[in-house]
């Protein structure tokens, strides 16, 4: 294993083994395995890249950084040249977040001395200029993510998010330093001879840029951003001789299918909207839930029942119906109370109802529903959307996959991916 990444949350881990095993374009990318929590057995000896979802996004900042490390330490023991921490490219995480103290506890434990942050994922929109973080034309303030339940982000200024939470310093090289190339990035990030630690904020409004600050990084033992960081990292083992390149094989899944959707975003309401038109759709209320008026088998019957159409369940809402709620059972209620439903539900679908092809829509509802399926680790075939790959699990049945981030996705997303797994566009 050539490059490890630890992921906070199921979706973002997806997202960059993607990105990782595409590579830059007419040049191919890695082998590579997304690991659901840290592995227990060595990884197989083709694996060039290895992706371990964690769960830690919300988590305490002292549990974030256990788990995180335990991850690293896993990584290490397969050989990893380079550490990748991943984190959501609108950058979750407040000021009591743990985005920072895993990064000072990385960066100590690898003994990394300047380590890249850039967030960046200009395909979906999300640049960083002069250190802030803009989603589309808006900064992150600005964009929506202001009321996001669980992250509200207040601040578009990335460096002084870190600086509220990390104990490295932080500096910035702006996007006129970026765009000279990649070997005066890597003098601009060595330029300050302290030999103390430093966590540097990256502009980047393009893919290119992304690509000069990937190249940058050919030496670095840790790295952090969006899945977007990642994009020359396989280039660099390519250039190396330690890795051939080129196009990976994927399975093809046909079966029974079945949809869950926990996220309440703008994009995924829209595609949910979008998916009704022609497919049968099943709204829970979150009352109902709650109350224990809706359990997991009235969710596999709607599925099973409608196995001749696309069939999709959800939970999502706008935010001021989420908002009241929230404030009627409390956010933590909530999700545990949706996650084990939709958990459940899929344990039930996958292992007594043989779904074999399942797109799931959300970061939460995605790592709860892998969580109950007991899957250790997924083969990531091609992108269905950016950002979002197919995965396979192979046994005697195989399961095919697409767990979507509450953001991503074109608005057709949940039948295009279905087709997707099928073998189809």
């Amino acid at each position: 294993m050539l490059i490890g990444v630890i992921a906070d949350d199921f979706t973002g881990a997806s997202d960059i083994a993607v990105t990782l095993s595409k590579g830059l374009p007419g040049e191919g990318g890695l082998s590579t395995t997304q690991y659901l929590g840290v592995p227990v057995q060595p990884a197989r000896p083709e694996v060039e890249a290895g992706v371990i979802a964690l769960k830690s996004r919300s988590l305490p900042a002292a549990v974030a950084v256990e788990q995180s490390l335990t991850a690293c330490e896993w990584l290490l023991d397969q050989g990893c040249q380079q550490i990748v921490f991943k984190y959501c490219s609108t950058f979750d995480s407040t000021d009591k977040g743990n985005i920072g103290p895993v990064l000072d506890a990385l960066t100590k434990r690898l003994k990394a001395k300047r380590v890249i942050v850039c967030p960046a994922f200009p395909a979906m929109g999300r640049t960083l200029y002069q250190g802030n973080l803009f989603v589309n034309d808006r900064p992150l303030n600005e964009s929506g993510m202001e009321h996001h339940p669980v992250t509200p982000m207040k601040d578009a200024d990335v460096r002084r998010l870190l600086s509220r939470q990390a104990e490295t310093p932080v500096r910035h090289i702006s996007w006129q330093q970026v765009v000279k190339g990649s070997e005066s990035l890597r003098s601009a990030l060595h330029a300050d001879a302290s030999e103390a630690a430093q966590l540097v904020v990256v502009d980047a409004i393009s893919d290119h840029d992304l690509t000069i600050i990937g190249i940058s990084a050919a030496q670095a033992p840790l790295i952090s951003g969006g899945s977007g960081i990642a994009m020359a990292l396989p280039h660099n083992f390519i250039q190396a001789g330690k890795a051939e390149g080129g196009v990976q094989d994927y399975p093809v899944v046909q079966g029974p299918t079945a949809i869950l959707v926990g996220s309440c975003s703008g994009a995924t309401r829209g595609q949910i909207e979008e998916h009704q038109k022609q497919y049968p759709v099943l709204a829970l209320d979150i009352q109902d839930v709650m109350n224990g008026r809706v359990n997991a088998d009235e969710v596999v019957a709607f599925i099973c029942g409608h196995q001749e159409s696309l069939p999709l369940v959800y939970s999502s809402g706008d935010p001021e119906s989420v908002k009241q709620a929230q404030q009627q059972y409390g956010q933590e209620n909530i999700s545990q109370q949706l996650d084990a439903l939709f958990g459940e539900a899929a344990r039930k679908l996958v292992h007594e109802q043989g779904i074999q092809r399942l797109v799931v829509g959300g970061g939460e509802t995605s790592g709860a529903v892998v969580s109950a399926l007991n899957l250790h680790s997924l083969q990531v075939g091609e992108e269905i959307d950016p950002g979002v790959p197919a995965l396979f699990h192979t046994a005697s049945k195989p399961l095919a996959l697409a767990l979507k981030s509450g953001n991503f996705g074109r608005r057709d997303f949940f039948s295009h991916a279905l087709r997707v797994l099928g073998g189809g566009d």
